[in-house]
C-alpha cells in the first residue's frame, strides 16, 4: 500500500476508517520516514495496547460467572445497592443479569468511574442485559428496619423484580437473607464481578437520578450535588434549615438537628 502521496490529514482518514486496520496500512505507515506519521503509528499502536489491555481485564470480570456457567448455572445475576451511607434518601439496589462476555468496554465498580462515564454505561448495560431490575428502600424504612435490613430489603426487591428468574446470585459483600436462588457473597465483588459491577452502576445511576429529583423539591439542601452525603455543604444546609422528609432520622447528624 503506498501512502506517500498522501498528505497526514489523508492518513488520519484512512487510520480511522475500516482500511485503517489492515496489515498492508500498518507496515505503509512503519515504513514511512515523516514524524506526523510515525507519531500517528505510536498513537496507534498506543490505542491498541489499552484496548487489548482492557479487553483481559473485562475477561476477568467473567471468571465468577464463566465458573457457575460450567457448573450449569446458565442465567446468573449480579446485585449490588447505593446509598448506604447518606443522611438522606432512599437504598437503591439492583440486579442485572449479563451473557457471559458482554461486551461492555469500561464496565468496572461504579465508585471507580464518572458519572458522565455511568450514565453511558447504565444505556449499554439496559440493552444488554438479558434482564434487569432495581428495588428500593425508603427513609422510612430505613428508619423501622435499620439501614443493613433495608439495603437487604432493596436486593431481595431488585432480585424479585427481574422479568427472568436467575438460576444464581452473586452478590457484593454479604449474603441476601430469605432469597430464593442459591447465592455467593463476594467482598468488592463490584470491582471484580461483570454482573455485580453492572449492578453497582444501575443502582448508583437511579439513586441519583432520584436525589436529583428530590433536589427540585428540597433544592435548598444541594441534593443534586452530594445526593444526600455528608459533606460540609450538606452539614450546613442540614443545620441552617433543619430535616425534610426525606433525612434518615436515625442518623446522628439527623438526631442533633431534632434535638436542637
Amino acid at each position: 500500500m503506498d501512502i506517500s502521496r498522501m498528505t497526514i490529514e489523508q492518513i488520519k482518514v484512512t487510520a480511522a476508517s475500516p482500511a485503517g486496520a489492515s496489515r498492508e496500512f500498518r507496515q505503509a505507515l512503519s515504513e514511512d520516514g515523516r514524524a506526523g506519521v510515525r507519531e500517528l503509528l505510536d498513537k496507534l499502536l498506543r490505542a491498541e495496547n489499552r484496548f487489548a489491555l482492557e479487553l483481559k481485564r473485562l475477561g476477568k470480570m467473567f471468571l465468577y460467572e464463566e465458573d457457575l456457567k460450567a457448573r450449569g448455572y446458565h442465567l446468573v445475576a449480579g446485585v449490588d445497592e447505593a446509598g448506604m451511607g447518606p443522611l438522606a434518601g432512599p437504598v437503591v439496589a439492583a440486579a442485572v443479569i449479563l451473557t457471559v462476555r458482554t461486551n461492555l468496554p469500561g464496565l468496572n465498580d461504579s465508585k471507580k468511574l464518572t458519572a458522565a462515564r455511568r450514565e453511558i454505561l447504565a444505556k449499554q448495560i439496559k440493552e444488554a442485559a438479558v434482564a434487569w431490575s432495581v428495588g428500593s428502600s425508603s427513609t422510612e424504612e430505613i428508619f423501622l428496619d435499620n439501614i443493613r435490613q433495608a439495603g437487604l430489603k432493596a436486593m431481595r426487591r431488585a432480585v424479585s423484580g427481574l422479568t427472568v428468574k436467575p438460576a444464581y446470585v452473586l452478590v457484593d459483600g454479604f449474603i441476601i437473607d430469605r432469597l430464593e436462588f442459591p447465592q455467593t457473597s463476594i467482598i468488592g465483588g463490584d470491582a471484580i464481578s461483570a454482573s455485580i459491577a453492572a449492578a453497582s452502576i444501575l443502582a448508583k445511576v437511579t439513586r441519583d437520578h432520584l436525589m436529583d429529583s428530590y433536589h427540585k423539591l428540597y433544592p435548598q439542601y444541594g441534593f443534586d450535588r452530594h445526593k444526600g452525603y455528608g459533606t460540609q455543604e450538606h452539614l450546613e444546609a442540614l443545620s441552617a434549615y433543619g430535616p425534610c422528609p426525606i433525612h434518615r432520622a436515625g442518623y446522628r447528624p439527623v438526631q442533633d438537628c431534632l434535638r436542637s
